[in-house]
Order: structure tokens, then sequence, then C-alpha cells
């Protein structure tokens, strides 16, 4: 994935060049990692470009402020506004978005609330997050030695920079060993998600997915999917789910806004299922597309039109 350089970049309600939206080395964020951030998508639509999701995912960025105390000077509405003007001025058809709110330059110390809080959005091209293919042929992940943060440590609810750190040790101890991808397990024990993707399985017919309680992201994709699956007449479980289920599950996919729905073919270089892409896995990627190029009905008003 490479950057258009020569686009915008909204920077506290102003529009910068992309090379000019920069921040001091001082800045708090850097040291302690103290950002909360988002992960949208612009599709190309029959009514043309529309977000997806844009008001679930703008609440969650003011809940993940919330938990860490930062108090912002703009509404949702506002931010919401701004993340239009910033696909518009980009004359972007379809795009990624992130939006990212951090503790700028003042002081150092662990102590924040001194520090500035300062704002970005961001938009670029970017296809499919796991390789171009893997949306069809899917992907082999691997189960990390790295855990997810139990309850009273990292707050998984919130969307927060910090947390990734996490996810980075997972991620590239997935790819050094070959994987595109890696499952990760909650402090418990039990299956939790994926480095930045939820997961899903499908057993006879049914799909289990990890509930909150397991040092998960709720998920905006994650949600709809089960959304989806129930309109579908699926059967949609929230439970704790072993290590061991993922070996013997007909179908494994994940889900998220850069992965999308990106089925799994193997783990721990065990096949799932056949080692192809499901049918249940299939039929709920194309209701999901179906949806987001606007060739079915919105019915769950989740596209919002860039006028």
């Amino acid at each position: 994935m490479a950057f258009d350089e020569s686009g915008k970049i909204w920077f506290n309600g102003e529009f910068v060049d992309w090379m000019d939206a920069n921040v001091h080395v001082l800045s708090h964020v850097i040291h302690y990692g103290s950002s909360v951030f988002e992960g949208m998508r612009c599709y190309r639509t029959q009514k043309g470009s529309a977000v997806f999701r844009m008001k679930e995912h703008v609440k969650r960025l003011f809940n993940s402020a919330k938990i860490y105390r930062m108090e912002l000077d703009y509404s949702m509405e506002e931010f919401s506004q701004a993340i239009i003007d910033t696909i518009k001025i980009n004359e972007l058809e379809e795009c990624y978005i992130r939006p990212i709110i951090f503790r700028g330059y003042n002081e150092l110390g662990i102590h924040p609330l001194n520090n500035p809080l300062e704002s970005i959005i961001a938009v670029w091209s970017w296809g499919e997050y796991l390789g171009e293919e893997a949306l069809d042929k899917g992907v082999d992940v691997g189960v990390s030695t790295w855990r997810r943060m139990a309850p009273d440590t990292l707050p998984n609810m919130a969307k927060a920079g910090a947390n990734y750190m996490n996810s980075q040790l997972a991620k590239m101890e997935s790819v050094l060993n070959d994987y595109q991808e890696a499952i990760m397990l909650d402090y418990q024990g039990m299956v939790s998600e994926g480095s930045g993707e939820n997961v899903f399985l499908v057993n006879d017919g049914v799909l289990f997915t990890p509930p909150t309680s397991t040092s998960i992201l709720p998920g905006i994709t994650r949600n709809s999917v089960i959304a989806l699956a129930n309109d579908l007449g699926l059967e949609v479980k929230e439970e704790q789910i072993p290590r061991e289920m993922l070996y013997i599950a007909d179908e494994v996919f994940l889900t998220g806004t850069a992965a999308e729905i990106t089925p799994v073919n193997s783990i721990d270089k065990i096949l799932v299922g056949d080692g192809l892409k499901g049918e249940i896995t299939k039929k709920l990627q194309n209701t999901f597309f179906d949806v987001i190029s606007g060739t079915v009905p919105d019915n769950h008003n989740w596209l919002t039109v860039v006028d």
C-alpha cells in the first residue's frame, strides 16, 4: 500500500498538504502511545461514493476518547462532516479513512492531561488488506504465542494506539512464521481475535464468534456480519471458543474494516474444512458486498452517501 502524497489531510479543523501534516518529536503520543483512532471505508456504490457505517465508527471513536479522558472540541456531527469534506477535497470515489485523536506537544511525563488534543483525518486508496487474492482464496493463519490484554490492564473496547503494540507482536510473529495473519487467545486461553480482525467459526451451519468478554474490540464489521447472518436466517452464537475448536471448524473467517470478510484456509497448518472458502462464508461475503455496492436495498441504513 503506497500513499498518494499529493492529497490533503484534515488537521485540527484545517486542510493541509499531505507532507505538511507533522507533529513535534516530543509530542506525548510518540512517547506514550496516547491516541485513539478508527479505520473506515468509503465505497463506490450505485448511488455514488458512500461511507460504510460512519455513524457507528465515529461513535466508537468518541467512546474511545471518553475512556481515555479526552475531552473533544468537536461534536460527532462536526467530525462526521469533516470526514465527508476530506473525501471530497481529495476527489476519491473509494478510499480508506483514518481519523485519529492524539495528545500533542507541551510536556513529557506519564500524566497526559496538560498536553493538547490534536485530530487528523486522512484518506487514501487501499485495496485488500491481506493481499489481492485473500478475499477469494483465503489466508493461512497461526495461533499466536502473544495473548490479548486482560480487562484490568488496558481497555480492549477502546481502539487505542497503545493496544496495537500487542497486535504488532502477533502480526510480526505470524509473518516470520510464513502465515498471513495471527489468531490471538485471551487472558484465559480462549479464542479472542486476530491482530486486527474479529474471528468467526462455522460448525454444522451455526456461526460462532467470541463475546466481548474475551478481550476483543467489538468490531463494526463483526456487528454487520451478525446482522446479515440474522437476515439470512443463520443462527449466531456469541460464546467462548476453545483453541481446538478452530481446528475442527467447518469454516473460519476474519472480519474487519480493512480485511472485510476474509476466509481462513488453515490454522497452524491444519486445513479448515477442505481448505477452500466455505459456502456460508461465500454467502455472507456476497451479501456484504451487495450491500456496500448498493446493488441491494440498504435496509440497515449503513451507507452515508458523499454528496
